[in-house]
C-alpha cells in the first residue's frame, strides 16, 4: 500500500523586530515568533512517498480515515494503535504526518510540536528536507517560552546548514530569551554577514533588532551597530536614531555634541524643537553665533521650529547680535591666520567659515592649522574631513577622517559612515 503524504507543511513568517529603544522610539522586544499556520506544501520532497509495511497497514489506514474525517474522538486510539505497529522509517513518518495533520486541524500548538517531533525522529527525511520543520518547531517552542527546546531545534538546523540566516536570527532571539543578550547580538551580526557574503542584502529589521538589543543592554558596540545599520539603510530617521545612540552612549563634551549635530544637519535628520535648540544654543555658547543663526533659519524655513516662540525668538536675536559683522571680517582673519605660527586663529576662522557653509575655505584653514604650533591634530583632521565631506571631496575627507583618532575617533567614524552612503 502507498500512503499519499499529508499536506501539513507550515508556512514561515518573518522575524518580529524592534526599533532602537530611545525614549521616543521605544518598541518592546518581540515576545512571539511568527505564528505557525497550516500550509499547502508536503513535508516530504515530491516523489518521496512512504511505503507502508504490511504489519502496520491496517492501523495506519484506520488513523488516516479518522484524521481525514476530523473525528477527534477516534483519533487518540487510532494514533496509539498505529504507533504500536509502526516499525520502519516509512511507517513512522506516515504516522507522524497524520499526527501532525490532526494537530494542525485542531489548531493545537502543543500537539503540533509533538507531530513535528514525530516526523523528524522518523528518520525518513533527508537532512535538507528537515530544515523548514525544525524552523517551525523552534518557533513554536520559542512562542511557548520553551527556550531550551527552541534552541535545540535552531542548533540542529545550523548543524545541517551553518549559514542558514533564518536559523541564526531565531537562535539569536532565543539566546535573548535565555538572558544571553550579548550572544544574541553577535548571532544577528553573523546572520547579516551570511546574507552579505551570499551577495544578498540583509533585512533592515535584523540591523534594527541588533541595535535595539545592544542599546537596551548598554553594550559598548551599540554605536558601531548603529553605524552599520545606517550605512546599509541610510535615511533621515535612521541617521537621527544612530546619532542619538552615539550621543546617549558616549560621554560627550560640547565639541563632540556640535560635530555630531553637524552630521545630523548634513543628513537632514535635525528634527523638532529639542534638536534645534540643543544645537543652536551650544553653538552660541561656544562662540559660533553665525552658525547658530544659520541653523535656526533653516529650522524656521523647514517649519520645524517657530520663530514666534519666545525661546527661539530670543535665541535667534542673540545669535544675530553676536554674529553681526562676523562674516565680513573672515577673509582678513584668514590671511592673518595663515601667517601666524600658532594654530588657534586658523582653527577659529575655519570654524566660522564652516558655519557659513564655505566648506572649501574652512578645509584650507584646517589643513593649514595641521602644520602650526599647539594644534590638536585629531580635532583638526576631524574637522578637515567634515569640511571636505560637505564640499564633496569624498577621497580627501576619507583620508582626513581616518587620521582623526583619540577622543575624535568615534565621531569621525560616524562621518565615515556618512561618506560611505555618498555617491
Amino acid at each position: 500500500m502507498k500512503l499519499t503524504p499529508t499536506a501539513v507543511g507550515i508556512m514561515l513568517g518573518g522575524l518580529v523586530t524592534a526599533s532602537p529603544a530611545l525614549a521616543q522610539y521605544a518598541s518592546p522586544p518581540p515576545q512571539k515568533a511568527p505564528e505557525a499556520t497550516q500550509g499547502a506544501a508536503p513535508a516530504a520532497a515530491p516523489g518521496k512517498t512512504p511505503k507502508i509495511s504490511s504489519g502496520a497497514r491496517k492501523e495506519i489506514v484506520a488513523l488516516q480515515a479518522a484524521v481525514n474525517a476530523k473525528d477527534a474522538a477516534a483519533i487518540p486510539a487510532a494514533l496509539a494503535a498505529a504507533k504500536a505497529k509502526a516499525k520502519s522509517k516509512d511507517d513512522l513518518y506516515a504516522v507522524g504526518q497524520l499526527q501532525l495533520k490532526a494537530a494542525v486541524d485542531a489548531n493545537d500548538n502543543a500537539a503540533i510540536i509533538n507531530g513535528l517531533n514525530a516526523v523528524l525522529t522518523s528518520g525518513f527525511l533527508d537532512p535538507a528536507e528537515t530544515l523548514p520543520l525544525y524552523l517551525n518547531l523552534g518557533k513554536l517552542n520559542y512562542n511557548a517560552k520553551a527556550y531550551d527546546q527552541a534552541s535545540a531545534a535552531f542548533e540542529q538546523m545550523l548543524k545541517i546548514d551553518p549559514n542558514n540566516a533564518d536559523a541564526i536570527v531565531m537562535l539569536a532571539e532565543t539566546r535573548n530569551g535565555q538572558g544571553r543578550t550579548a550572544e544574541a547580538v553577535t548571532m544577528i551580526q553573523k546572520a547579516i554577514a551570511a546574507k552579505t557574503s551570499a551577495g544578498q542584502k540583509a533585512d533592515e529589521n535584523w540591523y534594527k533588532r541588533a541595535v535595539a538589543l545592544a542599546f537596551n543592554a548598554k553594550l559598548p558596540n551599540a554605536p558601531e551597530l548603529g553605524r552599520q545599520w545606517v550605512t546599509a539603510y541610510p535615511s533621515p530617521k535612521n541617521w537621527r536614531d544612530t546619532i542619538r545612540i552615539y550621543q546617549t552612549s558616549s560621554k560627550l563634551d560640547d565639541a563632540a555634541l556640535i560635530d555630531s549635530m553637524r552630521l545630523a544637519q548634513a543628513t537632514g535628520s535635525l528634527q523638532g524643537e529639542n534638536d534645534y535648540f540643543r544645537f543652536a544654543n551650544t553653538l552660541v555658547t561656544k562662540g559660533f553665533a553665525g552658525e547658530a543663526k544659520t541653523v535656526l533659519e533653516q529650522g524656521f524655513a523647514a517649519k520645524s521650529i517657530d520663530k514666534n516662540k519666545a525661546t527661539f525668538g530670543q535665541l535667534y536675536s542673540l545669535a544675530s547680535t553676536k554674529s553681526q559683522g562676523d562674516r565680513a571680517s573672515l577673509d582678513a582673519s584668514a590671511a592673518s591666520a595663515k601667517s601666524a605660527p600658532a594654530a588657534r586663529q586658523a582653527m577659529t576662522t575655519a570654524e566660522a567659515y564652516y558655519g557659513y557653509g564655505d566648506y572649501q575655505k574652512a578645509a584650507d584653514l584646517f589643513r593649514a592649522a595641521l602644520d602650526k604650533q599647539g594644534v590638536d591634530k585629531d580635532l583638526a583632521n576631524l574637522r578637515l574631513g567634515m569640511s571636505l565631506a560637505r564640499a564633496g571631496d569624498k577621497a580627501g575627507a576619507t583620508t582626513a577622517l581616518n587620521a582623526a583618532g583619540g577622543a575624535q575617533a568615534d565621531v569621525a567614524k560616524l562621518w565615515l559612515a556618512y561618506l560611505a552612503t555618498q555617491a
